[in-house]
Order: structure tokens, then C-alpha cells, then sequence
């Protein structure tokens, strides 16, 4: 292993800290705990509190979109493990401005069972919450099985939906039935050429040989569907656009964002290539695209690859997700 760090156990509490010290007029940690980021950006009572939780090792997911006009508060376990959910509850009871929290976070085991736990603790303050998950990613289980579906890139949409909502005042319910909508319509699917390395671990998470590339996995390291030989771009857009397709279908006149998504080690250039293929396959099919996202939402470490995915977007959607948002990693100017 060969990382810039100091030691994996202060892994992240030292990326936490540099977040304080690079962006704290913006974030900065819950009454100094490195477990807990908050926004510093004014907020106003009766303002629904949008909330998240989850692994490091994903920058910016999902500390990179704590801000304004997004989420108020995330939490931080170790490296792909959930934080404790005493930590989840300080979050919710701080993000709580009297019109309750909404907690949106991503399909996986530990942060579910933590999630439910810290919103049974936040009940004896009576600050009332609802959970949304994310499950976009199309790989990790068929359509009848939908419910098992991994969150991955897609949850970034989920969060500009849900925080330009709070943003307008709509009410916890309304806030969580648009971002309900946001999620049904918001499908990803991902391709690895290289493994990553957690730092405590030492070594790949695992392998894939040279010429081949891992077709599916997880942001986590997660086995894919299969692995083929090596694939150019017009290939790979080929292949995940008609996956995602055949779960999502689309048709002409239809309007959808897209976001390429770097998983850590993959040029920008390489990102946009794979958009131009993208955006060319949906032209042929009278697709258009509205605001585009091509860089890195949702890293897995410095895993070489990326992720599509496809947002289809209806006039609400389409005005939450034009709505202005500002985090240190993420800012939309109402394009």
C-alpha cells in the first residue's frame, strides 16, 4: 500500500479535520466530534431538517454535499463501515428545526439497522423523521428485486431533490414524497478496471486481470455481474445505457439528467468521452439532457472506472434539481 496519510487509524478523523480547516465558514464538526459534519449556512425555523449517513472513502459522498440548498448534517463511520447510531441521533437532533428530519441514505445493512435505532432514540425528543433509501444501482439486483438494490451515485440527485424541497418550505411529508419520486426515477450502473485499498486493510479489495474490466460492482468493492475483456467507451455507454434502459424505459420528448461519475482513478477526460457517447445514444432516441453531471460524486477510494446514471426528470423535478445549491464540493448556479 502506498497512500499520502499519516496512520490508517487517524485516517479519517484527518481528512475531517482538513475538511474543517479548508471549508469551516461553510461546515464544520458537531461540537468538535470528527464522527458529525454540520452546514454553517443559515437556516431558517420550521425548515425540514435533510440529513445523511454512511462510510468514508466515497468523496465528496457523502460529506462533499453538506451545504446550502442540500443536506444540513452527515455522519462518518470508518472506511465502507456505517458510524454508530448514537452519532446518527446527535445529527438528527441538531439538523431538527421543529418541522422534523428526513433521513436519505443508501441501501446497506449497518446503516439501516443504525438509522432505525437513532430515529427510536430521537422519538423521546419528539422530532419526528422518515427514511428514504436509495437503491439505483441496477447491477446489484433484477427488477423483481428492486427493494435490494444497492444506493450509489444516484443518491446525489436524491439529495439536491430533497434539499432544494426543504429549501422551499414544503413540509416534511411533501419533502419526502418528491424525493420518493426523485428516487424511482434515478437508476445507475457502474464499471471497475482497478480495485481500490482501505487503508487499515493494506491491500485490493480485489482483483481483475490486465485487458478486463469488471462489469456491476459495488462502490465498496462489491463483486459485478461479470467480467469481459476490455471494452472502448461507445461500448461500455452502449452496454449500461440499454441495462438502465430496460429498467427505466425512455422515450422521445422525455428529459433526464445524466451523471458520469468518476470512482476515484479515472481521468476527466476518459469521463467525458463516455458522456459524449452517452448523450449521443439518447439523442437518437429524442432524449434530451438536462444539466449534466460529469466528474466525481461518489468515489470508492482511487478505484479506476466510473458510473452512469440516468435521472428521468418531470417539471417538478426538473425545477428542484435547477434550484441553487452551495456546498464546498458541489455548487449549481440555477442552471
Amino acid at each position: 500500500m502506498k497512500k499520502i496519510l499519516n496512520s490508517p487509524d487517524t485516517f479519517v478523523r484527518d481528512t475531517m479535520e482538513g475538511i474543517e480547516a479548508a471549508y469551516g465558514d461553510r461546515v464544520g464538526l458537531l461540537d468538535g466530534d470528527f464522527r458529525v459534519l454540520m452546514s454553517r449556512y443559515p437556516a431558517p425555523e420550521g425548515k425540514v431538517g435533510v440529513v445523511t449517513a454512511g462510510g468514508s472513502g466515497h468523496l465528496p459522498l457523502f460529506l462533499g454535499y453538506v451545504g446550502q440548498g442540500m443536506l444540513d448534517g452527515c455522519a462518518v463511520g470508518e472506511v465502507f463501515a456505517s458510524p454508530a447510531a448514537e452519532k446518527m441521533a446527535d445529527m438528527i437532533r441538531a439538523c431538527d428545526r421543529g418541522a422534523g428530519v428526513l433521513c436519505l441514505y443508501g441501501n446497506y445493512n449497518g446503516d439501516i439497522f443504525n438509522f432505525r435505532m437513532a430515529c427510536e432514540d430521537v422519538e423521546f425528543d419528539d422530532i419526528e423523521t422518515r427514511q428514504l433509501l436509495g437503491r439505483d444501482d441496477v447491477a446489484s439486483s433484477p427488477k423483481e428485486r428492486a427493494d435490494k438494490r444497492r444506493g450509489v451515485a444516484g443518491l446525489v440527485y436524491a439529495f439536491k431533490i430533497a434539499g432544494a424541497a426543504a429549501e422551499k418550505m414544503m413540509t416534511l411529508d411533501e419533502v419526502t414524497a418528491v424525493t420518493a419520486r426523485a428516487l424511482d426515477n434515478i437508476r445507475t450502473m457502474g464499471v471497475a478496471l482497478s480495485p481500490c485499498i482501505v487503508p487499515k486493510v493494506g491491500e485490493p479489495t480485489f482483483t481483475i486481470e490486465d485487458g478486463q474490466i469488471e462489469i456491476g460492482m459495488g462502490i465498496h468493492g462489491e463483486a459485478g455481474i461479470e467480467v469481459r475483456p476490455m471494452m472502448t467507451a461507445d461500448e461500455i455507454a452502449r452496454l449500461i445505457l440499454e441495462t438502465i434502459e430496460a429498467d427505466l424505459p425512455l422515450a422521445g420528448g422525455d428529459e433526464v439528467s445524466v451523471m458520469i461519475n468518476g470512482l476515484g482513478g479515472t481521468p476527466l477526460e476518459e469521463q467525458l468521452i463516455v458522456y459524449r457517447s452517452v448523450h449521443a445514444l439518447l439523442a437518437e432516441r429524442g432524449v434530451t439532457v438536462v444539466m449534466p453531471h460529469v466528474g466525481e460524486f461518489a468515489t470508492s477510494m482511487e478505484m479506476a472506472g466510473l458510473s452512469v446514471s440516468v435521472f428521468k426528470l418531470d417539471a417538478e423535478l426538473k425545477e428542484l434539481l435547477r434550484a441553487p445549491a452551495t456546498t464546498p464540493f458541489y455548487t449549481n448556479a440555477n442552471k
